[in-house]
């Protein structure tokens, strides 16, 4: 009865589902459990496997910082560049990065391996940073689509200053803060043998109405309720560029504010729609997951799992992309930070568009026109020409 009751226990014991952190990895105590009915671990992968999935998350750590840092540099050594939009892409560029740096390469080796090598404290810092950026991510985007909208629909409101632009990234990062707080404070390290596992250990266990009300919680927050916020702001501020007529005066310089503002907005459309396509699948992995804990034992779900983290975790090296291929004074940037190359050249025209404004450059050309026609008029005056001839000159 001894033996039938201690089995009974260390049943129980491994039946407790651990979820491995927002991003919960592809470990599972279901999978541990069928592990131990099989010789050997199931999801070992073959050296040429292993060799592709690091070259291609590689491939995302390296493009992602490079080119996020990057974009930092671009807006804050130009002061053409620090505008309201783009401290918030500051904030965006900085979120993607630190998710490469510090969560890409660690959740890769734990889904590889399914065995947790960095730590409690490592493990703590997993399952709370992740949440953290996607969430200060996210609202970045949001926070530069109602900045948009309030800049288009409504140009003669207030707009955010700097200091107030910065009170609101801070805010940005202290309900972060708060929303991934749980996820820290529940993290522990677990031995099953032969492996440990990173884990959130939920007061009633993995599936129950702690875990699902926290991770529907923050499905909401950090995906579904940004992106609806998204897409009526740019809606609006869709149908007002393209479908409907702004006031003002229907001149070149007017035209030419209407273009760049609508470059802009298709600029932050691609990067919300790439966000958003990335990170759907993997929501709806642990959607799934959450309703039925058997597709964890399939033999394909690592490689589905890789693929699906592959993606999401790519969000991160997009925009900076984006940017370059959408925005001029970006590409004129990428241009200065990587002229060392010997295939990228910087013209003046690159240098032009960070140090100088159009409306400087409007001024100055008016200035030199004025100047040009009033010499030309006292020229025509010292030359006894009518008068009427001068004013039109003029």
């Amino acid at each position: 009865k001894e033996q039938i009751m201690d089995a009974e226990s260390l049943i129980k014991h491994f039946q407790r589902e651990p979820e491995a952190t927002l991003m919960p990895m592809s470990v599972s105590s279901d999978w541990l459990d069928y592990e131990n009915e099989t010789t050997g671990n199931q999801f070992q992968q073959p050296v040429w496997q292993v060799a592709l999935w690091a070259m291609a998350y590689s491939l995302i750590i390296l493009v992602s910082i490079t080119g996020n840092v990057t974009v930092i540099w671009i807006i804050l050594a130009h002061r053409r560049m620090r505008t309201v939009t783009n401290y918030f892409i500051v904030n965006l560029a900085f979120s993607d990065a630190s998710m490469a740096t510090f969560n890409t390469l660690f959740n890769f080796v734990y889904a590889l391996h399914n065995d947790w090598y960095f730590g409690l404290g490592y493990c703590r810092f997993q399952n709370f940073f992740p949440i953290t950026a996607m969430f200060s991510s996210i609202y970045s985007m949001a926070a530069i689509s109602v900045d948009r909208y309030m800049a288009i629909i409504h140009p003669l409101k207030p707009r955010l200053s700097s200091s107030s632009t910065k009170v609101v990234i801070a805010l940005i990062w202290m309900v972060a803060f708060s929303l991934a707080f749980p996820q820290c404070y529940y993290s522990v390290t677990k031995f099953y043998y032969p492996r440990t596992v990173c884990m959130v250990d939920w007061p009633d266990d993995y599936g129950g109405t702690h875990q699902l009300s926290y991770q529907f919680a923050v499905i909401l927050l950090i995906y579904l309720l940004p992106l609806l916020v998204m897409l009526v702001t740019y809606s609006l501020v869709g149908r007002s560029l393209w479908g409907g007529h702004i006031p003002g005066e229907a001149t070149e310089h007017y035209h030419s504010q209407i273009t760049a503002k609508r470059k802009v907005v298709k600029m932050m459309v691609v990067v919300v729609v790439t966000f958003a396509l990335c990170w759907l699948p993997y929501h709806i992995y642990f959607i799934l997951g959450s309703f039925n804990r058997d597709i964890y034992k399939q033999h394909y779900i690592q490689q589905v799992y890789l693929a699906i983290f592959w993606l999401a975790m790519s969000s991160t090296m997009y925009n900076p992309i984006i940017y370059c291929c959408l925005n001029q004074r970006f590409r004129a940037g990428f241009r200065h930070a990587f002229a060392w190359c010997p295939f990228i050249k910087v013209s003046e025209e690159d240098k032009m568009e960070l140090q100088y404004t159009h409306t400087f450059r409007v001024t100055v050309t008016r200035s030199s026109r004025s100047v040009d026609s009033y010499t030309h008029g006292s020229r025509k005056t010292n030359n006894h020409e009518e008068p009427s001839k001068r004013s039109k000159g003029t």
